[in-house]
């Protein structure tokens, strides 16, 4: 007989729209093993500002490829401000408006996976839980609030700091599993003596790691479907390619003062596609300075993205090195497409459990400044064919090991300790 597998995650979408798609994957995948699964999802869309639901609906479903998912109703929002955890607390408070006329429609649930980053959703999740005496496995994408406090600086030894410590100490002790997508995140129970080791309550042996990861066939199938026409992409030029959000934390400024100094090289270019709350600052500063090495080139639909990695010469990892803690690795969604293109990456910042090392497909700086950046880029124009072709193979060999058909059966393994 087929289990029922409920996840929630708020950002989750099918590939089709602009939202996170780890959800979808897994349960394409689980479907296979003979789990159904529903996701439960936010029907604003965070990364685009659309709402799918246009009037008084709790919740519309879809059915995309097999997998069944069910959009909430919530609140909107524009900014990282008060609006979004007013949409944060809207989507769990759905969850449980919701979850009995689900069950009665579609089946009670077997098990929940209960998906971060905001804490709401794993607290849901456990307590729905318990409402239907079933095991709620907790996936921490992120650690919340340790990432909030460093973007935010704002100590959790404050009092606001204290209770949001004390909220996620309560959801890790009452998940029945934890699954963390860094290698290196394990360690932030122990760092807080939360483990049964060191006199606290949380057994480690619940603890496991899958990392975010790509769905490899639907990538390179991409990359001869999707064909972006763009003529920077097509020239002869060492192409240096940046996708992603463009804001304060991705510091885009930092390539924008890379192509500065790099700026006699003709055969070197810079593109930078995606957009964010600091496209027109960079987009002056480019202008400012006289830049023609670098363009801006703008949002571009997902779907596009294999085809513009596939035509790079090295893909950049840029980031804020001081607001998150890098010592426990990187689950990011665009290194695992970096690697799924073949193509070299270059990190501006040093991380634990570091993939790129251990794939050795590329280069993380020391220091995180454009000087560094700047001479790893010419380090990497500067070798060998035979070389470059070498990263070239690991980046390619070593998203296999991060195919979303080799991290189902890592979560089926986890998922068939409860059920």
């Amino acid at each position: 007989m087929s289990k029922n597998i409920w996840t929630f995650h708020h950002y989750s979408t099918p590939p089709s729209m602009s939202g996170l798609t780890r959800p979808f994957h897994y349960a394409r995948n689980l479907e296979e093993y003979g789990y159904r699964n529903i996701v439960f999802s936010s029907a604003f869309l965070h990364f685009s500002g659309e709402n799918l639901i246009k009037h008084k609906e709790k919740y519309i479903t879809l059915l995309e490829e097999g997998v069944r998912f069910i959009f909430l109703k919530t609140t909107a929002y524009k900014h990282n401000g008060v609006d979004r955890i007013i949409n944060m607390f809207s989507f769990m408070m759905r969850l449980f408006s919701v979850s009995r006329t689900i069950s009665n429609e579609f089946g009670t649930p077997d098990l929940i996976i209960a998906s971060s980053p905001h804490l709401l959703s794993l607290f849901a999740g456990i307590r729905i839980a318990r409402k239907y005496k079933v095991p709620c496995l907790c996936e921490v994408r992120d650690l919340w609030p340790e990432a909030v406090f460093m973007q935010s600086g704002r100590s959790e030894k404050s009092i606001p700091g204290r209770i949001l410590v004390s909220f996620e100490h309560w959801l890790y002790t009452h998940a029945d599993g934890l699954i963390f997508t860094k290698e290196g995140d394990v360690d932030y129970i122990k760092e807080h003596k939360w483990d049964t080791a060191q006199g606290g309550v949380i057994d480690l042996n619940k603890c496991f790691y899958i990392n975010n990861g790509i769905d490899i066939e639907r990538f390179n199938t991409s990359v001869q479907k999707d064909v972006l026409n763009d003529p920077d992409l097509d020239n002869d030029s060492f192409k240096v390619v940046y996708t992603g959000t463009i804001r304060t934390f991705n510091n885009v400024e930092n390539i924008v003062d890379t192509a500065s100094i790099l700026k006699d090289y003709k055969d070197i270019s810079f593109l930078v596609y995606g957009d964010g709350s600091e496209v027109e600052k960079i987009s002056k500063k480019i202008k400012a300075e006289g830049l023609e090495n670098i363009r801006l080139k703008g949002y571009v639909n997902r779907k596009y993205i294999p085809y513009v990695l596939s035509k790079s010469s090295v893909n950049l990892l840029n980031y804020t090195a001081d607001r998150y803690n890098w010592t426990r690795g990187n689950s990011s969604n665009k290194l695992f497409e970096y690697m799924a293109s073949g193509k070299p990456i270059i990190s501006n910042v040093k991380m634990g459990y570091c993939i790129i090392d251990k794939y050795n497909c590329g280069f993380s700086v020391v220091e995180s400044t454009p000087e560094k950046l700047a001479e790893a880029i010419l380090y990497l124009k500067g070798i060998s064919k035979e070389e470059y072709n070498k990263l070239c193979d690991n980046a390619r060999n070593g998203a296999g090991d991060f195919d979303f058909s080799i991290l189902t059966r890592k979560l089926m393994s986890v998922i068939e300790m409860w059920i």
